[in-house]
């Protein structure tokens, strides 16, 4: 039974524009039309909630192609989910710490931000640290 893109849309709130771009790119196929409305597969419900899951993961669109194979089925590759984890872990540290800091500022009890010691130790470690750049890593 094939779905109307409007349905898919509403079972899943990915927009017809989107739908239309992911398969212009190649993520999904439509399996026909109907007058001039496409018609999918049941399985590209499965596919968008991957695309979902990747892209809240951080995954780019391309890195996200290279994981359907054949028919659309996935071909994760496990080493590359386990890089993203790490990254994730560490951006979840980055934030930890910074969370940390700015409570300390917003609660610090000092009359003056500058007099305390602990903000003062804060700031030159903040002073220190680089910005981030996140490396982009193909599946």
């Amino acid at each position: 039974m094939l779905l109307d893109i409007g349905e898919v849309c509403e079972r899943t709130g990915v927009r017809p524009s989107a739908l239309r771009y992911y398969e212009d790119v190649g993520l999904i196929s439509s399996a026909g039309r109907h007058g001039l409305r496409r018609q999918f597969p049941p399985e590209v419900l499965v596919q968008l909630k991957l695309i979902a899951l990747c892209q809240g993961a951080g995954f780019s669109l391309t890195d996200i192609a290279g994981m359907f194979g054949t028919g659309g089925a996935p071909t994760l590759d496990r080493a590359a989910l386990h890089r993203r984890a790490d990254e994730i872990d560490r951006q979840i540290g980055e934030l930890t710490a910074l969370r940390e800091t700015l409570r300390h500022v917003a609660d610090c009890p000092a009359p003056s931000h500058m007099e305390c010691p602990t903000f003062r130790r804060l700031l030159d470690g903040a002073g220190r640290r680089r910005p981030a750049r996140r490396k982009r890593t193909a599946p």
